[in-house]
């Protein structure tokens, strides 16, 4: 077995280098559905988008409001009614009607547009996250979208060469060159890649028809091949930073939300004034007389210190997430990289001369069987081998493109919104 296989190998090296590439897609007329247009179709309907819009809406609204001042109210007292002597009556009623405006004191106005302003930003960045999760899922289907489509295809070549074989063992058992227990085995093996194809055909199907889901319109067409087998160059990795990323600017505007609370808390801490002026009419008499009023709360139960203890140790909280956050993005940028890089090195082997020489090695045993110069089993290791190959090329992929995946998802730049109105 073993000097079967080193001649393999030796005349397989010196055939030609296949293209790395499992599958020939047969030509088809309709374009390929890419990548970009599984995302922009996604964009287009995306119900997680059409949440973030609301939740920016939904903001800017709290803007409005927090800029508001208290409303005035209109007050009216009426006096020395429905008593008892003189008092029985509405003669000696004293009706007092004037107007109560509350005064915010401590910057209270200030404070909660602060307050609002730092959410509306954590807003904009809520749907800048959303769109890159988006993405992020949208890529992934696609990848086993396209994942299940290449091994549907090396099922249904595997099929084939079951097939070939199994008429090949029959054509041998039939002139008496081989034993009937290899046309039996040729047909097990014929029975199990069918199975094998059909289970695969089901997979490709069910992960189309979830990427269709996930971008609210049916997949027509192939995918984009090409895309999938393509495997960039990647150099040296750049240090592992979250500086400028997405999820730190998101980070950052909760430690904001957090600052911006404390000195909310601050300033209710200062009580407001409620300034009153009316006018009072003197039944009895006829007379009117002016009315003056200033009301200000005492703090004697609430004097509002706890609430700020309770603020600022909320943004002693936010503020130590933020730093995990930093520990946490820069370790799976770390992460992502390297298993980048190690997919593409491994895709690069197993699509390359790896594979190259499985093929070679399975289809001189394939003639070589048909020839009778070769063993079943020669023949069905050679072909388990391309098998092996080929599945371990299209794992190479799928870890290549969902690192790529996972590392743009990380080092998404953060927009620019701070100035954005909102």
């Amino acid at each position: 077995m073993y000097r079967f296989v080193a001649a393999l190998l030796a005349v397989a090296s010196c055939a030609s280098i296949v293209q790395a590439q499992t599958v020939v897609s047969p030509p088809d007329s309709a374009p390929p559905f890419t990548l970009d247009r599984a995302l922009d179709a996604a964009g287009a309907s995306s119900p997680s988008l059409e949440a973030a819009d609301a939740g920016v809406r939904a903001a800017s609204a709290a803007r409005t409001v927090a800029g508001l001042r208290p409303n005035p109210e209109v007050q009216m007292d009426v006096e020395n009614v429905a008593g008892s002597g003189p008092y029985s009556g509405t003669q000696n009623a004293e009706i007092t009607t004037g107007l109560a405006l509350p005064i915010e004191l401590g910057g209270k106005r200030s404070a909660r547009i602060a307050v609002a302003d730092s959410r509306s930003l954590r807003a904009r960045l809520e749907a800048a996250i959303a769109l890159a999760d988006l993405r992020e899922r949208v890529t992934q289907a696609y990848i086993a979208a396209a994942a299940a489509e290449r091994r549907m295809e090396i099922a249904g070549q595997l099929a084939n060469f079951a097939d070939e074989g199994f008429r090949a063992a029959s054509t041998r058992v039939t002139a008496g060159a081989a034993s009937p227990i290899e046309q039996q085995r040729a047909d097990v093996q014929r029975v199990n890649a069918n199975v094998t194809l059909d289970r695969a055909r089901r997979e490709a199907a069910v992960a189309r028809e979830n990427l269709g889901r996930l971008i609210g319109e049916p997949v027509a067409g192939p995918l984009d091949s090409g895309w999938f087998d393509r495997v960039g160059g990647y150099g040296p990795t750049r240090p592992a930073s979250a500086a400028g990323t997405l999820v730190l600017a998101a980070a950052e505007a909760d430690v904001a939300t957090a600052s911006a609370q404390v000195r909310l808390a601050r300033s209710q801490r200062i009580p407001n004034v409620t300034l009153s002026a009316g006018a009072r009419r003197l039944s009895a008499t006829g007379d009117t007389a002016a009315v003056f009023g200033v009301s200000i709360p005492f703090p004697l139960f609430n004097s509002g210190r706890a609430a700020l203890s309770q603020a600022q140790a909320e943004r002693q909280a936010v503020d130590a997430k933020r730093r995990v956050t930093v520990l946490d993005t820069e370790q799976a940028i770390a992460a992502a990289q390297a298993e980048l890089a190690n997919a593409a090195a491994t895709a690069r082997s197993t699509g390359g001369p790896a594979l190259a020489a499985a093929s070679e090695a399975a289809r001189i045993a394939r003639i070589g069987y048909a020839q009778g110069r070769f063993s079943q089993l020669d023949l069905l290791d050679a072909e388990r081998t391309l098998a092996d190959t080929r599945g371990a090329f299209v794992d190479a992929l799928v870890a290549y493109h969902d690192a790529e995946a996972r590392l743009a998802h990380l080092t998404t730049p953060a927009p620019d919104v701070a100035g954005a109105t909102p």
